[in-house]
């Protein structure tokens, strides 16, 4: 419990935690409110289409989880850290669980926000959670904002340079996995098995999204169930999470 308290001062030390959390909450209800102002019988309002702004969320809170550790190697505190705690496993199992208890918080924020602003915009179109995959649409946010911190957590203890470790993030959330599918006849079937398309189709049931229609005319064909791709995406941001910790034990601080 001490060292979570520790991990938890350390990242609200600084401002760069607060402006992402409140980025990470205006951009996906903003976005929705835009949406829902805009919708109408020719573009109606969905519980998922509310939800269309996770993304740009979801890359707040992996720059902010990346931020929690690479800022620790920038100012030298990460060398204190291990001085106090010469088990350097506990202090960064520690980081790793506040950081993704608090994306995991956000993310639920930030959906159930986007879609109370849509309702109240939009109070006569019916925007009830009645079926198991507008929940998941909704509520899967936070798992998935939290694997993401898992995953960026990883990259960044790897990294140990803020700007390295986020425009790895950035680009291949954003770019490469879209790119994929340019390669012939396999860059779909690649595509299906990339983390972030993974959990695309983990909230949306497989159901193209914004990302998927842009990255090529054919359509992806996931192998795995919603639940399933969750479980994937987990297993891959933990697996960046273990390499990442490893390599932290092995190298100097």
């Amino acid at each position: 419990m001490t060292l979570l308290a520790v991990e938890r001062i350390k990242l609200f030390s600084t401002r760069s935690p607060w402006w992402c959390t409140l980025l990470a909450l205006a951009l996906p209800i903003g976005l929705a409110s835009i949406i829902a102002a805009n919708s109408n019988s020719d573009f109606p309002l969905t519980v998922s289409l509310t939800q269309t702004g996770y993304t740009f969320g979801l890359i707040v809170i992996m720059v902010l989880a990346a931020l929690a550790i690479t800022t620790e190697y920038r100012f030298g505190t990460i060398k204190s850290t291990f001085q106090a705690v010469p088990n350097r496993t506990a202090p960064l199992v520690a980081k790793a669980v506040v950081v993704t208890l608090l994306a995991g918080v956000v993310g639920e924020a930030a959906a159930f926000g986007a879609l109370g602003i849509s309702k109240l915009i939009k109070p006569d179109v019916a925007l009830t959670l009645s079926s198991s995959t507008e929940w998941r649409n909704v509520a899967g946010v936070g798992l998935v904002y939290a694997c993401g911190a898992l995953l960026a957590l990883g990259v960044g203890m790897l990294i140990r340079q803020t700007a390295g470790a986020v425009s790895i993030l950035l680009v291949w959330a954003l770019l490469a996995e879209n790119l994929v599918t340019l390669i012939p006849k396999i860059g779909v079937k690649i595509q299906a098995w990339l983390p972030f398309h993974v959990a695309d189709h983990f909230l949306n049931g497989g159901e193209p999204t914004p990302r998927g229609r842009d990255g090529g005319p054919a359509a992806v064909v996931y192998h795995l169930s919603p639940w399933g791709s969750l479980l994937y995406f987990a297993g891959v941001s933990l697996a960046v999470l273990i390499i990442g910790i490893v390599v932290t034990n092995k190298r100097d601080a």
